[in-house]
């Protein structure tokens, strides 16, 4: 597929041609005023309210692929294209918790068109930065990204008949116990209790085992240490593991990462020094991007950034340029993890980005606030812009034609975001009350924990404890051991044959890779989420290990036999399409609960 591909009659006379201006203008009103602002307004509502949110790409993957049916299977790259955008637009909603931070923080608000401008450039910019990094963690890392791959497996079988009809009762059947969890979530205190998540163990049943146990361990040894942990002085009394946890976590990606990131180094040095002796026209089409005006966008929105914070805004120039710097990073690092567990640590990278500026000698919070809503962002933006990319690559899709729809949906959802935000506040002005100062004030269902927890933060300037910067530094030292250990072993050609000649060789690999040796990026899941969240996440990879497993022992079961239909994708397996099937039923659940809520509200 090239950026203008080839117009293909749709099997429904009255749809414009695939690749027309018709066609396109088509997705995009449908994406941006329908899709977009439905998730848009649903991201909103659920972090006001229970202080995280579900990406519309779920959503706006199986509303888009109702519109392209009429295309047949290759419906399924404008239904991609749709679900960019919208996603694009959810992901800049649930950014209003930022303005909802300023006002409890008393900071004296600029007007909207001024922090529409702001919210817009670091968009654009974070795009960029997402594009940017596509070919290292999609195509080379192949990482699998949950949410993406369960999009791609729903817009190939909702758009292509053999495929619907070859996956429809598993795809099927793991949204409908999907949307029964979540509403049993919901309504049955017990089930709330031990914190049942369908979505995580969809993730798990996704990646596998070799992924899951080793967040299940973190989260087991993190329990066991409480009382040491406690004694050393890193946690409180009653606090949960997860609050020094995800500054572990985050440090041990940041470790990993620059083992790898070295190596990847070094073999890029390598690929520039061979380049000329590789063909012309290797890489697919469709994966073709123009790096050099790529690396002219992130520049010039980087600049655009630092122009109107400074100029617009009055912030300081140098604390801004650290917020894009941090972003650099940081979309990087997040994307690691969102690839391989489907958790954006957004909030662990905000409050890591402020202990870095307290240790600077940052001590104004409003500054803090502003330089570290680059990072949040562009976190936000960027890492979703890999997982829409993760999709295409599954699918084939055009990526400049993607990034576009991206940018579009970038520029919606600056606008919506602000506004939602005020009109929020202005209709529930129990948003503006401040819970940190006012803990017992009646707010209702507007619990805003994230904005607690940004703000929490925020206030933690100049006064930061020696514990956090102890944590920091275990983390990003365990990280980097560990990794150093795990690439020297995978480059051990005795070990390598060892584990791939006999079943005790395979059981010494999956012990190496799941509990001695385990990926630090697999184990950090463990510290960022609960207890139960990290149980549930493992026993989706367990139960997919041991399905597939025992699926294997009984061997292939030949295309076409009785009770079977039409054969599936090597990667549309039958956990991948379940684990898909239970994202999707607690994503359109929470989805259309926050729209109900929301509508209930104004009525």
């Amino acid at each position: 597929m090239s950026d203008a591909p080839e117009q293909v009659q749709p099997r429904l006379g009255w749809l414009p041609p695939v690749g027309s201006w018709k066609y396109h203008l088509l997705l995009s009103a449908v994406a941006l005023f329908i899709l977009g602002p439905l998730g848009g307004i649903a991201a909103s509502y659920m972090n006001f309210s229970v202080g995280f949110f579900v990406g519309g790409q779920v959503l706006a993957g199986i509303l888009g692929s109702a519109v392209t049916y009429g295309y047949g299977s290759e419906g399924k790259h404008g239904a991609n294209y749709m679900q960019t955008m919208a996603a694009s637009v959810a992901s800049l909603c649930a950014m209003s918790v930022l303005i909802q931070a300023m006002v409890w923080l008393g900071m004296e608000m600029p007007p909207a068109w001024h922090l529409m401008l702001f919210v817009g450039c670091v968009g654009m910019f974070a795009v960029g930065v997402g594009m940017l990094y596509t070919p290292l963690l999609v195509d080379r890392l192949q990482l699998d990204y949950p949410s993406g791959f369960a999009v791609a497996n729903i817009l190939r079988a909702l758009t292509d008949k053999r495929l619907l009809k070859a996956s429809i009762s598993k795809l099927g059947g793991g949204t409908l116990l999907g949307a029964i969890a979540a509403w049993m979530t919901e309504k049955i205190a017990v089930v709330a209790a031990i914190g049942t998540s369908a979505a995580t163990l969809g993730a798990g049943m996704i990646v596998g085992s070799r992924i899951t146990v080793p967040a299940v361990l973190m989260a087991v040894i993190g329990a066991w240490q409480l009382p040491y942990l406690r004694e050393l002085g890193w946690l409180g009394a009653t606090d949960p593991f997860r609050k020094v946890g995800f500054l572990i976590g985050l440090a041990m990606i940041c470790g990993a990462a620059a083992v790898d990131l070295s190596l990847l180094a070094v073999q890029a040095v390598a690929r520039v020094r061979a380049r000329a002796t590789v063909a012309e026209g290797e890489e697919p089409a469709w994966k073709k991007v123009n790096m050099p005006r790529l690396l002219a966008w992130v520049v010039g929105w980087g600049a655009a950034t630092l122009l109107v914070g400074t100029l617009v805004l009055g912030q300081p120039l140098g604390w801004l340029a650290f917020g894009l710097a941090l972003a650099l990073l940081f979309v990087l690092i997040n994307g690691i993890s969102y690839g391989i567990t489907d958790q954006n640590p957004i909030s662990s990278a905000f409050v890591i980005s402020i202990m870095l500026m307290s240790l600077m000698g940052l001590k104004n919070p409003l500054v803090g606030l502003m330089a570290a809503t680059i990072l949040l962002i562009s976190t936000s933006v960027g890492c979703d812009m890999q997982q829409d990319r993760s999709t295409g690559w599954r699918l084939g899709t055009n990526r400049v034609i993607q990034f576009r729809y991206q940018v579009m949906g970038v520029i919606m959802g600056a606008l919506l975001c602000v506004g939602l935000a005020k009109v929020f506040m202005t209709a529930y002005p129990a948003l503006t009350i401040n819970q940190l100062d006012n803990p017992n004030a009646p707010v209702g269902q507007w619990g805003s924990a994230m904005t607690y927890k940004l703000v929490g933060a925020i206030r933690d300037l100049g006064s930061l404890s020696d514990a956090k910067i102890q944590a920091m530094f275990f983390g990003l030292g365990l990280g980097f051991g560990i990794q150093v250990l795990r690439k020297l072993l995978q480059g051990h050609q005795g070990y390598q044959s060892y584990i791939k000649s006999s079943r005790a060789g395979f059981a010494v690999g999956w012990t190496m890779d799941s509990l001695v040796l385990a990926s630090p990026y697999a184990s950090s899941f463990g510290a960022f989420v609960s207890f139960p969240a990290a149980l549930w996440f493992g026993a989706g990879g367990i139960i997919a290990s041991v399905w597939n497993t025992v699926t294997k022992k009984r061997g292939p079961v030949a295309a076409g036999s009785p009770g079977q239909g039409e054969a599936l994708p090597e990667d549309m397996s039958t956990m991948s399409l379940v684990g898909g099937g239970l994202i999707a039923g607690e994503s359109l659940f929470f989805l259309i609960a926050g729209m109900i809520g929301l509508a209930s509200l104004l009525a």
